[in-house]
């Protein structure tokens, strides 16, 4: 089987699904409970996804096998920094590469857009994420907000 990850509107049927995935795992291990349908609504509903388009930014999703799996996006702050967000891999899916692939394919659709610098902010629980970001040349940095659930701050110079 092998990967690939391309752009997709994050309102196509697969990507929708896979926005929907992402907020439940990350909801679920953040309450340490299974988030609820109403709570995974709710943190969906005006979550900034527009913005994951051009100019303003990119969603990408990754299959394995044919079967989409995993995604990522992009939102352009400025002319020069984009942040990375919505990094998820299906847990079947996860020990066979695709997140380098997610990361390295943001990266290029980054560079094409002329950003510069890319930052992101994580927690604490989230530990195979601060992994992937740190094995593909993201550095730990100051909090550069202080937005609720961010713990970690990672920047990377493309």
């Amino acid at each position: 089987m092998t990967w690939t990850v391309n752009p997709e509107r994050f309102d196509s049927p697969d990507a929708a699904l896979l926005r929907r995935d992402y907020y439940e795992e990350v909801a679920s291990r953040y309450w340490g409970r299974p988030a609820t349908v109403e709570e995974i609504d709710e943190g969906l509903t005006d979550d900034g996804a527009e913005r994951l388009v051009p100019p303003t930014g990119e969603f990408v999703v990754g299959r394995f096998g044919g079967g989409a799996v995993a995604c990522a996006g992009l939102i352009v702050l400025d002319a020069d920094i984009a942040e990375l967000t919505r990094v998820y891999v299906r847990p079947g899916a996860r020990g066979t590469g695709g997140g380098g692939l997610l990361l390295a394919t943001v990266e290029s659709l980054a560079r094409a857009m002329g950003v510069r610098q890319i930052r992101l902010d994580t927690r604490n629980d989230l530990v195979e994420a601060r992994g992937l970001y740190a094995k593909h040349g993201y550095r730990e940095v100051p909090a550069f907000h202080n937005r609720q659930y961010a713990e970690h701050w990672f920047a990377k110079e493309l």
